[in-house]
């Protein structure tokens, strides 16, 4: 992977490559960036994923009831994270290209959220007097189909590199 002409293969290249922006300190902030990024990681987003897909299925969950009372919340949290764990522990596997596509999956992903939101949003039985108006609803729509077709872009000139130029 390059940035700004560098190459980088490994923690110490990433951290080297903030050098010009924070000078003796940028192994400081590299290190600061990778403990901010997996805290997220380890627990932001199992936490708000279990909350997702409980409410979802109508099942309880919440951090505040207890194992009998939210039974899949806990065992999906506890699932994910062990999942995340396993994932990242596998021998050899390259840290960084693991960093690189969970942000590339969650980009891909977002369309599709936003596609929903938007649903969602212009409800009036959900959201009564709360819908979108005319302006917000062009600006996001515009944002969403244009976001869709890069998404699309990207994965097909993954798979057929050639198409791309």
């Amino acid at each position: 992977m390059f940035s700004g002409g560098i190459r980088i293969e490994t923690a110490k290249d990433a951290a080297l490559a903030l050098f010009p922006l924070a000078g003796e300190y940028s192994a400081w902030l590299f290190a600061f960036g990778l403990l901010n990024a997996s805290l997220f990681a380890a627990s932001i987003l199992p936490l708000s994923t279990a909350y997702f897909l409980c409410e979802g299925m109508g099942w309880d969950s919440g951090l505040n009831k207890r194992f009998g009372d939210a039974p899949q919340f806990y065992l999906l949290f506890t699932l994910l994270i062990a999942f995340g764990a396993i994932f990242i522990l596998v021998p050899n596997a390259s840290l960084l290209a693991i960093m690189v596509l969970s942000e590339v999956i969650n980009g891909s992903l977002l369309p599709m959220v936003l596609l929903f939101i938007l649903i969602l949003i212009n409800d009036r039985k959900i959201m009564g007097k709360y819908t979108n108006g005319k302006l917000f609803n062009l600006i996001a729509w515009s944002t969403t189909i244009i976001m869709s077709i890069l998404t699309v872009l990207l994965v097909v000139t993954t798979i057929f590199p050639l198409m791309g130029g």
